[in-house]
């Protein structure tokens, strides 16, 4: 059988075979441009942003005694701010299972893990507040993976020996400030 087509077939056809494809768009923008404060470089970091930043992570009213800003590079990389509080808490002496025992916020790669990590401080250096940040730790770990990992006992002793370093500072550069401290822990 054949039919006769009309001229404008050719035109008709194309028209039918053209998909009309949606085509989405997203525009993001990014909202918060600053680097987290222990990811700069402590020259970069005024007074100010350190009592403030302190502030928040300790709800103390007060500024710090002292702080301690530092970054460790070699078998493992983390950086870590440690701040020394002017008076002791209140509940500091006070034992139970309800005791906060330490007060070092645990992120790995600029995630948040743990607000309440007792691998990460002894119990004599509880009233230490701060931020520490792990390069080589997993981001799926867990508070039992954590009591057995190498990489947290390193941190712990590289922790102890900079706050060891940050009271000796304190004793060289401010003998006043150290004296309040001195009374203040020293019961």
């Amino acid at each position: 059988k054949i039919e006769e087509l009309p001229d404008n077939y050719e035109e008709a056809n194309k028209e039918k075979r053209t998909k009309k494809v949606k085509e989405v768009h997203h525009e993001w923008e990014h909202l918060n441009h600053t680097k987290p404060l222990w990811m700069r470089k402590p020259d970069e970091v005024t007074n100010d942003e350190y009592v403030s930043f302190y502030k928040s992570i300790s709800n103390d009213w007060e500024e710090h005694a002292a702080v301690k800003h530092f970054s460790v590079e070699g078998q493992l990389e983390f950086k870590a701010m440690l701040f020394t509080p002017k008076r002791a808490p209140f509940d500091m002496f006070d034992g139970g299972s309800t005791k906060k025992w330490n007060n070092i916020k645990l992120y790995v790669r600029r995630v948040f893990i743990m607000d309440n990590c007792e691998e990460l401080m002894p119990e004599w250096l509880q009233f230490v507040q701060g931020v520490v940040d792990s390069e080589d730790l997993p981001l799926n770990i867990s508070r039992e993976t954590l009591q057995q990992n190498k990489i947290l006992r390193v941190i712990r002793k590289n922790l102890v020996k900079k706050c060891l370093e940050m009271f000796g500072d304190l004793a060289e550069n401010d003998p006043d400030a150290y004296a309040k401290f001195y009374e203040a822990f020293s019961k």
